[in-house]
Parts: structure tokens; C-alpha cells; sequence
């Protein structure tokens, strides 16, 4: 695993407090950078299809033998997409003799999705009106 440090978004060092909505609180400097990380990670369509693999698959991890035939690319670009979505905190793998293998790490999408949720009942803000 990466030995980068992950900076959870808005959050307090709690467990189970998530970080505001975009719709209740800006983001600061840093959350935004951050943020945006993870979202660059998400933003290819392999990169996507790969975590939808990993998210979606039954008894909740996958190796990655079972990943790679599903693309019409090398093993080492493959490698190379899930070093990324792991260095964005959104998947975890371990080693078992040969294989390696993935399960999704459920509270970073759990974060981004409480950050794109607006608060239930909360109203939605009225576009700005343009310039006359």
C-alpha cells in the first residue's frame, strides 16, 4: 500500500462523522485538493470500471486474474490504474502467493457520497441570476 496519508474530508477523527455537504458548507483550500484526488482517480473509465468490478463483486473481493481479462490492456497498465484507485483510498489488496488480490474500502465512497448529498429536506439553492 501506498504510504501516502489520506486526509479525511471534513471529518473530525470520529468514526462514522462525515464531512459537510457541498450544500451546507464550502470546501476549504485543502478538502478541495484533496477532494479532487480522489475524484482525478475516479474520472478514468477504466479506473471507474475497475472499482465498479471490485465494489460489485460477490463475497466483496476480487483478484486481480479475474480483473485484467476484462481489458484490452497490459497487466502492468492495469496494475498501474489500481495503484492509483488504491493511493486514493478507494480500494485495498493483499498478497496471497501469486495473486493479488481487491475489496472496495466502502467509507471513502461513503464520504463522497454524504459530500454530493444534499441534506434531506433541505432546500436546493435558487441559481444566481445573470447580469442585465
Amino acid at each position: 500500500m501506498s504510504n501516502q496519508a489520506l486526509f479525511v474530508l471534513g471529518g473530525t477523527g470520529e468514526r462514522g462523522v462525515c464531512c459537510p455537504g457541498l450544500l451546507t458548507a464550502p470546501l476549504d483550500e485543502g478538502q478541495a485538493v484533496e477532494l479532487a484526488k480522489v475524484f482525478k482517480a475516479l474520472g478514468d473509465p477504466v479506473r471507474l470500471r475497475l472499482l465498479s468490478m471490485i465494489a460489485s463483486r460477490a463475497g466483496g473481493e476480487i483478484c486481480v486474474c479475474d480483473l485484467t481479462p476484462a481489458f484490452d490492456l497490459s497487466q502492468p497498465t492495469i496494475s498501474h490504474h489500481l495503484k492509483l484507485l488504491r493511493q486514493a483510498g478507494l480500494i485495498d489488496c493483499e498478497r496471497r502467493g501469486t495473486w493479488v488480490y481487491y475489496w472496495l474500502l466502502p467509507d471513502m465512497t461513503d464520504r463522497l457520497a454524504g459530500i454530493l448529498t444534499r441534506p434531506v429536506g433541505g432546500p436546493v439553492p435558487a441559481p444566481a441570476e445573470a447580469p442585465s
